[in-house]
């Protein structure tokens, strides 16, 4: 067995299958195809190498050179080749007159013929064979959809796994060696991300070096700009190299999307971020991205999805370095950058629209229409991109384009205020707090004061959450900004009320309402009142207290009021938020239907909203009421629900809620989620 073949069982029963399913008057087709480095031409020699028994007049192999510095082989001299080797002395010269004689010669005949790196359909259906025996099968960087016309059957070959990679890297250097830098081998496995042409130079480097550590070369791999370089073997193939043939041979357009998405500081690929990054229709973006695919230099991951694998994405990465401008690679970032504020602003306003949101300005206005019409759409686009908008904001602020960087923060605000990423929460307002100020903008610097004064105390940083809003009060007043000293105000009691400092919350919180009435903002004296709400609902809960008059009456009331506020200023999200909390304060009025009732239609607004958070709060406000009401199994119930749903955002509430559901089995104490001894965060809406 070939020390660089291993783990491709799965491989060798998917094309036996593929070669059982022709009809028996046909000629089995079949195409191997997948990046440069894969193992297309060792998979297909090791299978039909243990098929030699059903072919007895011969195995015959050609290179087509699909991918070299000299070009593709003529299709005419490699059925010479082909002609001689089955016996014929004397083959014509016209390519006419040997293809009837290739045909003629191999009727009748049992023979297997490898076609090897071909490059194009029309290249490989000239040296198909005349008889029904035969078998061909083609290996290729491209798809070569073309040959389905001719009835091939296709295999795309995948990556090694981490277990076959290491197996390879043993057989080269030795299990010893491997037992002995064990961390450093799977950090090398890492890097070569499955390409099994990499692994095998890495093992031939480590092999001809038996005295240097293992980790020497794991360090080398690690360092992204060198990894490529690293993997060669003096006066042996590259990855680069086999790289570099799959990138010669594209066309003009297609060799720079390759370029420019790789440059990119984004890792989801779709038709419409190529389309803006090209400056091109949609419908040649598509065109071009089939081309790439079709070359195996992308992968299609599903539904106008693409990647790179990670070593050609730094092949990409260096041609786009090499050929591109830096003139032009700002451009191209530029665009995509305005093109991700201008889709995150569209699922704001689906998503958050009686928001007060900034102005936008945009370098490059951008065309490519939305890939979203609705609210579980938009929110749906803006998680499976966080990363690669955050790598917008941060791009924007090491290129100092100031605007765009505060300006995508706003517009991010659904994603931070819904999915609770707190760390991008924090981090993002943090950039755009420092652009704003850059960019001599204090409305901006407010807002962003604001935003990311509400994320750090939803992360429980509630001091430093006071000093973010302290600074933007202190800016609202010198501004004259009413409405901003308000939300500043708000921001300020909620913190305190998160601290457990309810008589300074409830003093800031009726300042608020004070200066919101004067200025004729029932928005933001809504929210103030949920608050208000949720501390009348806390000193309920530390007192059991239900009677008239009592803070679980007060608390209703105030509730009340800010859901009719809120419903008819049409702020469905934060009206559900009131809903919520008026089930809990009915619950320990003592009615639980009601408390029932109210919490449910809170949750399945929230889970029509996409809102994981808020699923999971009013889960466990449901299971409060039930274990108050001497309800163990529903509480039970409601309370893994909502430890299932804190699990992927917040550990410590979790955790929490696991020391709930323990209790429930033995002597523990009802627990409110608005009692402050749940470091439960407070969550003021922006206004």
């Amino acid at each position: 067995m070939t020390p660089h073949f291993t783990d491709r069982e799965n491989d060798l029963s998917a094309l036996a299958d593929l070669h059982g399913r022709f009809p028996e008057l046909s000629t089995p087709l079949i195409v191997v195809s997948g990046p440069a480095g894969i193992g297309k031409t060792t998979l297909v020699s090791r299978w039909l190498r243990g098929m030699t028994g059903s072919f007895p007049d011969g195995q015959l192999y050609a290179d087509l050179r699909g991918h070299s510095e000299t070009g593709p082989a003529d299709p005419g001299d490699v059925m010479g080749q082909f002609l001689r080797a089955l016996g014929v002395g004397q083959v014509p010269h016209g390519l006419d007159e040997r293809a009837a004689l290739w045909r003629s010669v191999t009727d009748g005949l049992h023979v297997s013929i490898m076609l090897d790196n071909v490059l194009s359909a029309a290249q490989a259906r000239s040296l198909l064979p005349g008889g029904r025996h035969c078998l061909v099968v083609v290996t290729s960087r491209y798809r070569l959809t073309g040959l389905r016309a001719d009835g091939a059957l296709y295999h795309e070959l995948g990556l090694l796994e981490e277990d076959a990679a290491v197996e390879i890297l043993s057989r080269g250097i030795g299990a010893e060696r491997v037992r002995r830098e064990g961390s450093a081998v799977y950090q090398i496995v890492a890097l070569c991300a499955g390409l099994p042409l990499a692994v095998c130079l890495a093992s031939a480097r480590l092999a001809s070096r038996p005295r240097q550590p293992v980790r020497t070369m794991a360090e080398a791999l690690a360092q992204d700009r060198g990894r490529l370089a690293a993997l060669a073997v003096e006066g042996e193939l590259s990855v680069y190299a086999a790289l570099d043939e799959s990138y010669a041979v594209l066309t003009p357009e297609a060799a720079r999307l390759y370029r420019c998405l790789a440059l990119l500081p984004a890792r989801h690929l779709d038709s419409r971020l190529a389309a803006v990054a090209l400056d091109v229709s949609l419908g040649e973006a598509e065109r071009l991205l089939d081309v790439l695919v079709e070359a195996n230099l992308l992968e299609d991951t599903g539904p106008d999805a693409y990647r790179f694998h990670d070593l050609v994405r730094l092949h990409a990465e260096e041609r786009g370095r090499a050929e591109e401008s830096p003139t032009a690679q700002e451009e191209t970032s530029r665009r995509v950058g305005d093109w991700h504020l201008h889709t995150a602003s569209a699922a704001q306003t689906l998503l958050s629209p009686i928001q007060f949101t900034l102005g936008r300005e945009y370098a490059h206005e951008p065309t490519v229409t939305c890939p979203f019409a609705d609210e579980s759409g938009a929110l749906a686009w803006l998680e499976a991109r966080r990363a690669d908008l955050m790598a917008t904001v941060r791009t924007a602020d090491e290129k100092r384009w100031d605007k765009l960087a505060w300006q995508l923060v706003d517009a991010l605000w659904p994603l931070f205020h819904r999915l609770r990423h707190y760390d991008l929460w924090i981090e993002a307002h943090e950039i755009g707090r420092r652009a704003a100020r850059r960019d001599g903008d204090r409305t901006a610097e407010r807002q962003m004061l604001n935003s990311g004064a509400i994320g750090l105390n939803a992360a429980g940083r509630t001091d430093d959450a006071i000093d973010w809003f302290s600074q933007s009060l202190r800016a609202a007043r010198e501004a004259g900004d009413v409405r901003d000293e308000g939300q500043a105000l708000l921001g300020i009691g909620a913190a305190h009320r998160e601290a457990g400092r309810f008589q300074e919350a409830a003093d800031h919180l009726h300042r608020a309402i004070s200066a919101w009435q004067d200025a004729r903002y029932g928005r933001g004296v809504a929210l103030a009142r949920i608050i208000l709400g949720e501390i009348a609902l806390e000193e309920a809960q530390a007192e059991r207290s239900g009677g008239a008059n009592g803070p679980a009456e007060r608390a209703a009331e105030l509730f009340a009021q800010a859901h009719e506020a809120l419903v008819a200023l049409n702020d469905p999200y934060d009206a559900a938020r009131a809903l919520a909390f008026s089930g809990r304060a009915s619950a320990l009025t003592g009615t639980y239907d009601t408390a029932a009732e109210r919490l449910g239609e809170a949750l399945r607004f929230f889970a029509s909203a996409g809102s994981a958070h808020w699923q999971a709060r009013v889960s466990e406000m449901l299971g409060a009421c039930a274990h108050e009401h001497s309800l163990p199994g529903t509480a039970r119930e409601h309370w893994e629900r909502a430890r299932s749903l804190y699990a992927s955002q917040s550990p410590s509430d979790a955790r929490r809620v696991g020391d709930l559901l323990a209790g429930l089995s033995g002597a523990s104490r009802p627990v409110d989620p608005a009692d402050p001894r749940e470091e439960r965060p407070t969550d003021p809406s922006e206004s």
